[in-house]
């Protein structure tokens, strides 16, 4: 797995997601067009754990959370960002989104579940506000930002 191969993978999807609002008729989307089990998902699935053990995907940790920006927001990524993170029975930091996020749920022991939200899709809309949580095992969670934004609140 190479970056510029991972580029190709993400683009499928953001193409996909194209102008679309991000809200629980995009989460159904998702969950059709690219659900667990199919080629696509598991593709990108196997991808990030191979670029994890590779050492350039979720190449740094705070507070028990390895993490890390992947690919920053361009035309090719339809101006999303997408960072990775690898948490296991962990609370994250509390932020907001001020354009949306769409995350990518991949769990790897266990029943992990983020957010309560098992594998798949899980979307936030622009203003939300949450703590990330990963319950009932490990997982890694592929996040798409739109224009890379996020907000940490202290």
């Amino acid at each position: 797995m190479t970056p510029e191969r991972f580029l190709q993978q993400i683009r499928a999807i953001t193409d996909a997601i194209g102008d679309q609002p991000l809200d629980a008729q995009l989460q159904t989307f998702l969950m059709e067009r690219f659900p667990p089990g199919a080629e696509g998902f598991e593709a990108i699935a196997q991808s990030c754990r191979e670029a994890v053990a590779a050492g350039w995907m979720c190449e740094r940790e705070h507070g028990g959370i390895r993490y890390g920006r992947v690919l920053q927001p361009e035309p090719a990524t339809r101006g999303f960002s997408v960072d990775v993170v690898d948490m296991n029975e962990v609370v994250g930091p509390r932020h907001a989104h001020p354009n949306g996020e769409i995350d990518m749920i991949m769990p790897l022991e266990g029943d992990a579940r983020f957010d309560g939200q098992g594998r798949g899709w899980l979307v936030y809309g622009p203003g939300s506000v949450h703590r990330p949580t990963v319950s009932g095992g490990r997982a890694l969670v592929l996040y798409l930002l739109p224009e890379g934004a996020i907000d940490f609140i202290r």
